[in-house]
């Protein structure tokens, strides 16, 4: 768990310091930071994240890697739907909500056709990789 979290922190401060670009695996894909509110500490979490604007609509995917369980990050925002979103040298305030059915399968293929990774997540996992609407607070 450390390591990801030295990760993430790389990441988080490269986003801040480089108004929202970053290099590595990330580099030229659309990354987000994400701050959920700990289920279970009630603790500020950022994580870094690929999205999806559609419509308007920002997306963010649950996907892990492929990873048999959902993230941390995920369950934080089950338990607490208000989140802070950071995209480019925007912050704002969000709320978090899970997208079902048709929907769902029609945004995660969209990210799928365009970051052919996610298409391998899904490949790599039994779970159905949960597709999350960060809605603009007004």
């Amino acid at each position: 768990m450390a390591a990801a979290n030295d990760w993430n922190a790389k990441i988080i401060d490269e986003f801040r310091s480089n108004e929202g670009r970053v290099g590595g695996p990330f580099e030229g894909a659309p990354v987000l930071l994400l701050s959920t509110t700990g289920a279970k500490t009630g603790q500020t979490r950022v994580n870094p994240m690929m999205y999806l604007l559609d419509g308007g609509a920002t997306y963010v995917f649950a996907s892990k890697s492929g990873q048999p369980a959902n993230p941390d990050w995920y369950h934080n925002l089950v338990a607490n739907p208000g989140v802070t979103v950071e995209v480019g040298t925007e912050t704002f305030e969000a709320t978090a909500r899970v997208i079902t059915g048709e929907e769902r399968d029609r945004i995660y293929a969209r990210q799928a056709q365009l970051y052919p990774g996610f298409a391998e997540y899904q490949e790599k996992t039994s779970r159905v990789i949960p597709v999350v609407a960060l809605d603009r607070a007004s």
